[in-house]
């Protein structure tokens, strides 16, 4: 899963800030490098991240699901709020990636009339307070039971499971601890028939472990990636697109010899 960032308040400094050309010219690059699916998001979810009116995400979405609804690959929208879900899904994306879980009201409604998938993420707290302090009993089992919950409370609302994923939320109300512990016990987050979706793209725990930057997180991205597949995450969602289809076609390979 390519990222493609329309926000102007990016963590990873890669916000296009509604730039309608160079989002699409980014999207076609990362197809090009590979993409399987395309993920647009038109606010920051980084900590402290102020709230971005409803209106200018749709403004700054709609225009690139015009433009790329016949690209070959879905399109996957990064959203919490359910009017911009319903505008996206009938504007023709293919997906809705909910850090919120579906949690705001009406948005379970929205997708399970559409025929959209949903990844359903694991936050504790909110974007603006999430990283303040993070406590948790056993993280990897709390973080569980909230995606069963939310996956009884999808299929309750007529969403099937086939259109179902799940996403741990790593650095989302996690520290360094928690984001650790959950990449060790990964594979206890794994259910058959649900993909396993994990964003770790530049991040601040992989500056924690390296010190480095968010633009110099690539390797470190790509180590973490390869570390969450062989603990059987099916989704990656990244911003360096050809490295790590570089890495994982070298894992597939050994897998398959």
């Amino acid at each position: 899963m390519g990222i493609v960032n329309l926000s102007d308040d990016s963590f990873s400094g890669d916000g296009l800030g509604g730039d309608t050309d160079a989002a699409v010219a980014q999207a076609l690059r990362l197809l090009e490098e590979g993409a399987h699916i395309l993920d647009f998001g038109a606010e920051s979810s980084r900590p402290g991240a102020a709230p971005v009116p409803a209106q200018q995400e749709i403004d700054r979405l709609l225009p690139v699901i015009e433009a790329l609804h016949d690209c070959g690959a879905p399109l996957s929208i990064d959203t919490v709020k359910p009017e911009v879900m319903r505008v996206a899904v009938n504007a023709g994306a293919d997906m809705i990636n909910d850090i919120n879980a579906l949690r705001a009201p009406g948005a379970l409604e929205i997708v399970a009339a559409s025929k959209a998938g949903i990844c359903l993420m694991h936050m504790q707290g909110e974007p603006g307070s999430m990283q303040n302090d993070p406590h948790y009993g056993d993280v990897v089992a709390e973080v569980a039971e909230f995606l069963a919950e939310r996956v009884a409370a999808a299929e309750a609302a007529g969403i099937p499971l086939t259109r179902i994923a799940v996403d741990p939320g790593f650095g989302f109300g996690k520290s360094l601890e928690h984001n650790i512990e959950l990449m060790r016990r990964l594979g206890e987050l794994v259910v058959p028939g649900l993909p396993l979706l994990v964003g770790l793209s530049r991040k601040s725990m992989l500056g924690l472990i390296t010190g480095r930057p968010a633009a110099e997180r690539v390797y470190a991205g790509i180590a973490a990636h390869v570390l969450a597949v062989e603990r059987g995450a099916r989704i990656v969602r990244v911003h360096d697109v050809a490295a790590t289809r570089d890495a994982l076609a070298v894992l597939q390979a050994v897998e398959d010899y």
